[in-house]
């Protein structure tokens, strides 16, 4: 008979294996990496392309040409596109990331012949039809209306421009940044950014010798994009410090972004902030959601994050609390810092701890697209599977002291910026 009131048995995560890609090229020299795994019929193939060409009077070039680029080409329409993919069951989307934007397709085997020269056409010959984008426009300001009655979506906004300011990664986009979109523009910035020698190719799931032939005939040829660019590369000294207060008279709940400029996954330290990050606000269990959350009652929810872009690290904690209580919560989460910078964390919750990360690890390699997402992670940051190897490690063997030591050298409140919006 099972015995419910004795928690099961746990142990940590003994071992992690990683599916490393298979490396080719096509022969118009785009890299291509596969992850040959599963026994379904699917494949996922995503093209890669670097954001490129900045300019700060056009912020929202490569994010518009993004989401149209399956708008319209030369020789098919935007309905013929989305007719054609779901014919074949197949599932296409495009992604804009602050460092890259992909166009990406999900389809059966079966159908990789008929679905390919769609993606060539789109990769070769988008037109962006000015009806499309001025849909897109229009959608896009009404969207921004309604965002910026948000306090969450005004607090991220004004903490991005406050920590990185008018580059790709803060840009303080308004309605008017849509209204200056032309369709020239995008047809410049497509033949910039979508070319061969801009792209990388990551395919997953059941992918072999006959499938990457289908693949090189369609899109291993020359493009006709030939347009010069300059891939983004930004660099970052400081950021705004101390806090900016977005006041909001009527405002019931007021939203809490905090944090500053942080490491990337290349530095040596990042495996271990990540931890330290993890036992502050990164998991259900977290110190923030003990003390703000279950303690305090101040918010549903509360937590933190360190994120690795390109250029760029940065680290924030981020919650909406009641109006009345603001000021309280600002304290207690800087409090859970303070603690974080002068005690050592027990033993057991340090366990607690590194049975989530790595549980969570484990957990997130379920498939073929989950081992590719990871191999991303690391060959864009310029990093191969020793970082993981290095992440698993210092999971599994970080001390308090030196836990203690990164929170010192890298959570200090008086260093952040912080961005309130509502009432403090």
């Amino acid at each position: 008979m099972l015995n419910r009131t004795l928690a099961p048995e746990s142990k940590q995560v003994d071992e992690i294996n990683f599916i490393e890609p298979l490396t080719q090229q096509l022969d118009n020299g785009i890299p291509v990496f596969t992850i040959n795994a599963g026994k379904q019929e699917l494949v996922r193939i995503e093209f890669i392309f670097e954001n490129v060409n900045w300019d700060q009077s056009k912020p929202l070039q490569a994010v518009a040409a993004s989401h149209l680029i399956n708008n319209g080409t030369a020789k098919l329409t935007a309905r013929d596109i989305a007719e054609k993919v779901d014919y074949y069951g197949a599932f296409l989307q495009t992604e804009y990331g602050a460092d890259q934007s992909s166009v990406k397709v999900y389809t059966l085997n079966k159908h990789l012949a008929a679905v390919l020269p769609i993606l060539r056409s789109i990769l070769n010959e988008s037109i962006f039809p000015q009806q499309e984008l001025d849909i897109f426009i229009q959608n896009q300001k009404q969207s921004l209306q309604v965002s910026l009655q948000k306090n969450d979506f005004l607090a991220r906004k004004h903490f991005a421009h406050a920590i990185f300011g008018d580059s790709t990664y803060g840009s303080n986009i308004e309605a008017a940044d849509y209204d200056a979109v032309q369709q020239a523009d995008l047809l410049s910035y497509f033949k910039a950014a979508y070319k061969p020698e801009n792209c990388t190719i990551i395919v997953a799931g059941k992918f072999e010798e006959k499938e990457f032939d289908l693949l090189n005939n369609f899109l291993g040829k020359e493009w006709d994009n030939h347009e010069k660019s300059v891939v983004n590369k930004f660099e970052f000294s400081g950021g705004r410090k101390g806090e900016v207060l977005i006041e909001r008279p009527d405002a019931i709940q007021s939203a809490i972004r905090m944090g500053a400029l942080a490491i990337t996954r290349k530095h040596k330290d990042f495996p271990g902030f990540q931890v330290m990050n993890c036992l502050l606000g990164g998991y259900f269990g977290s110190r923030l959601m003990a003390n703000i959350r279950e303690d305090k009652g101040y918010t549903y929810g509360i937590g933190s994050a360190v994120v690795s872009l390109k250029d760029a690290g940065y680290f924030f904690i981020a919650t909406e609390v009641g109006a009345d209580v603001c000021s309280s919560a600002l304290t207690e989460i800087e409090k859970e810092i303070e603690l974080l910078r002068t005690e050592p964390v027990t033993e057991e919750e340090l366990n607690l701890v590194r049975n989530y990360m790595l549980g969570s690890m484990l957990g997130s390699l379920e498939n073929a697209f989950s081992h590719a997402d990871k191999f991303k992670n690391a060959y864009f940051s310029g990093l191969d599977y020793t970082y993981y190897d290095n992440y698993i490690e210092t999971v599994k063997t970080i001390t308090a002291e030196e836990l203690k030591q990164l929170a010192n050298q890298y959570l200090n409140p008086a260093d952040f910026t912080k961005v309130v919006v509502g009432k403090k």
